[in-house]
């Protein structure tokens, strides 16, 4: 029984600490702007797509046999 009452007691304190986050983080404005955030992620995103043009110009059958030629030479050296 006694750790029934701990467990509601802990799930009361958690509940109310999020709660104060919350009303932390509204008068604190962290909650300005959300529109203009995702736009600077996307774009971001974007950016690093379109600065890395080599990979993007590569075939990809030459990027695999690479890839291959890699693994056969280190367990060619293992052995």
């Amino acid at each position: 029984m006694e750790l029934t009452w701990l467990a509601i007691i802990a799930s009361l304190c958690m509940g109310i600490g999020a709660v104060l986050l919350f009303v932390f983080a509204v008068k604190k404005n962290y909650f300005r702007n959300l529109e203009d955030t995702k736009y600077q992620v996307f774009w971001s995103d974007v950016e690093e797509l379109v600065d890395s043009p080599e990979e993007s110009t590569r075939p990809h059958g030459e990027v695999e046999e690479e890839e291959n030629e890699e693994e056969t030479d280190e367990d060619s050296g293992e052995a």
